[in-house]
């Protein structure tokens, strides 16, 4: 697993950041703790989830496949770099990873055992967990990270046994979210904050289906001024908001469109059609 370095990292203390995915701010993991004892030995490699749609779907397995490799190989003295989420190293990033596999795991757990669980205890006590984890030593963060990869993927498979109405608080008092809906949130958060990691992977190497799928979920929960994605690996466009003929048009590939649609620097591969690219905004 990754090289080692002799020296402990020590990762930023106080993050701040505005790279969320699926929902409005930034948040901390509820202080319950779940038992993932009986998880640690699952395989996880090749393990498939129940997807939304009620059929039995690869795609968050086969992501988190691809981010435990790059976690595994990511040497020690490189987990403090930069990643693309403003305030965050590359360590604070897998530790949201690992702590939202937790949260979002608990929560669906907890609708199953019939005892409704939080997913953050609130909007202060998840940046103090993801601060503390991304400070930890790259060995304990991979370790979190596989323990809570294999935790959700258990849940997942029998999150189907909930009604299609279940739902969770995400803080107390706040929005509630759709168990059926966390495969496709989980997808979200492992795919885009791979990309997020800066070390080889990047949104190019998404799945065309899973690109398509983000930017049919963007666009329709689009709030801004009107625009028209036209993906050309696809030969199809994706209306975001009420287009007529005077919208803008984005074109790139599918790939490309969806990063640009999550609020992140499409770097030159998206084009106008008014020569100036729409903003989108930060998920």
């Amino acid at each position: 697993m990754g090289g080692r370095a002799s020296a402990r990292w020590s990762g930023w203390s106080r993050p701040s950041n505005k790279c969320s995915l699926w929902y409005g701010r930034r948040t901390r993991r509820h202080t319950v703790e779940h038992d993932l004892t009986q998880h640690r030995q699952r395989p996880f490699r090749g393990h498939p989830v129940v997807g939304h749609d009620g059929g039995v779907t690869p795609p968050v397995a086969a992501a988190t496949d691809r981010l435990l490799h790059t976690v595994d190989h990511l040497p020690d003295d490189e987990w403090g770099a930069e990643s693309g989420c403003a305030g965050w190293t590359r360590g604070h990033v897998i530790a949201h990873l690992a702590l939202n596999a937790e949260g979002l795991g608990g929560a669906v757990r907890g609708l199953l055992d019939g005892v409704p669980t939080l997913m953050y205890l609130s909007n202060e006590a998840r940046d103090a967990d993801i601060a503390a984890l991304g400070a930890a030593e790259p060995d304990e963060v991979r370790e979190r990270l596989r323990t809570s990869s294999a935790f959700i993927a258990a849940v997942l498979d029998e999150v189907q046994a909930l009604p299609a109405d279940a739902t969770f608080e995400r803080t107390p008092g706040g929005i509630r979210m759709r168990a059926h809906d966390v495969p496709r949130l989980r997808l979200r958060e492992v795919e885009i904050h791979h990309a997020d990691l800066r070390a080889g992977y990047t949104h190019a190497d998404w799945p065309t289906e899973t690109a398509a799928q983000f930017l049919e979920h963007d666009a329709g929960r689009h709030a801004g001024p009107p625009v028209v994605a036209r993906a050309t690996d696809l030969g199809r466009t994706f209306a975001f908001g009420e287009a007529d003929q005077h919208t803008p048009v984005v074109t790139g590939t599918a790939s490309a469109l969806a990063w640009w649609a999550t609020g992140r620097d499409p770097g030159g591969l998206v084009t106008s059609s008014t020569g100036t690219l729409p903003t989108m905004e930060g998920r």
